[in-house]
């Protein structure tokens, strides 16, 4: 959550909705607190957290407490050796880290709210330290947003507030040790700032979906944005409007994905993307959530699709999400 509490709930607990609709309680949190994060993961994945300040920290998923769905869960200080005043940013589900072949061929890239991009091999943070290790040099006044595992040769996108994104090939980045501060991946404009990055692995068939704080958003193919020079300015990725409201969220999806929509009211909500058509990159979408006066979309997050019967009660529908996970046991990859 926003505030900082990790739980891990059985998927089956959630269920679908049609595009449109209010969204079910996902969480209970404080009144200030909100859901940030939801992720999909099985037992013996080992969870990577990477925090604001540039640090990184390791956790078994079974050692992750477990919580209902109502439940707010445990402060995430009192899970991992975190220090007191950073925030874990981003978390990347690794299969295994003894595996040798698969930690020297799969690269990790962080992102910061600068503009700020740095790939490492995944090899680097192989080896689990209880109380974390640096994985990247945090500037002044900037702060991790963003990292994700890849296989090397990922398209990556970059987009900021103000509604413009970035596409280059990764190869396009050398990898770097876990000492160093990266290179520039997006030119922005100082009141602007990234709010996401997405890594596209080739043949993957994944389309670029952007949300916007108002609940307007839109699928477009990735061959719409043209590749340019790491660094540059990037193209226009949503009309923003004052109808729209700033990007918020930028996420690599399929027909296969659902949509984790959390407001920051704490309502949640789970609409399949295969409801949102394809439209082009200079338009402003359409309406994906209903919003509540003064309410505005916190996060976004793509999970595998839950199944046909997902609309019956959570407690009979525990096989279609067992299958989704089994599937696809490490979605944000």
């Amino acid at each position: 959550s926003h505030m900082g509490y990790i739980k891990r709930t059985p998927l089956a607990e959630y269920r679908t909705q049609n595009r449109g609709g209010v969204g079910a309680k996902g969480s209970a949190t404080r009144d200030e607190d909100f859901i940030e994060h939801i992720y999909v993961a099985s037992m013996h994945n080992t969870m990577l957290f990477f925090t604001e300040k540039g640090r990184c920290y390791w956790l078994k998923v079974y050692e992750i407490p477990e919580g209902a769905r109502s439940s707010k869960g445990r402060a995430i200080q009192n899970v991992i050796q975190i220090e007191p005043e950073d925030k874990v940013r981003a978390y990347i589900n690794v299969k295994r880290l003894d595996d040798a072949d698969y930690v020297n061929n799969n690269y990790i890239i962080m992102c910061t709210k600068d503009g700020t991009i740095k790939k490492t091999k995944l090899e680097a943070y192989s080896r689990p330290r209880q109380n974390g290790v640096n994985a990247i040099v945090i500037r002044e006044g900037d702060q991790l947003i963003e990292a994700k595992l890849t296989s090397g040769n990922a398209e990556v996108l970059i987009a900021a507030r103000e509604g413009k994104a970035i596409r280059f090939n990764e190869n396009t980045v050398r990898p770097i040790g876990r000492v160093g501060a990266g290179v520039r991946g997006i030119s922005i404009d100082e009141d602007d700032e990234v709010v996401g990055m997405i890594c596209i692995e080739p043949d993957s068939k994944q389309d670029v979906l952007v949300l916007s704080e108002n609940g307007y958003g839109k699928r477009t193919d990735l061959d719409e944005y043209r590749i340019t020079n790491r660094g540059g300015k990037g193209v226009k990725t949503i009309n923003i409007t004052e109808k729209t409201g700033k990007l918020i969220s930028i996420q690599a999806v399929t027909d296969e994905n659902d949509l984790m929509i959390i407001n920051r009211s704490g309502l949640t909500i789970r609409t399949a993307v295969s409801q949102i058509r394809l439209a082009g990159r200079a338009t402003q979408g359409v309406r994906i959530i209903n919003l509540r006066e003064g309410d505005a979309i916190a996060s976004v997050m793509a999970v595998p699709a839950a199944g046909e019967d997902a609309d019956v009660d959570p407690a009979g529908d525990s096989q279609t999400a067992a299958e989704a996970v089994q599937a696809n046991p490490s979605a944000e990859e």
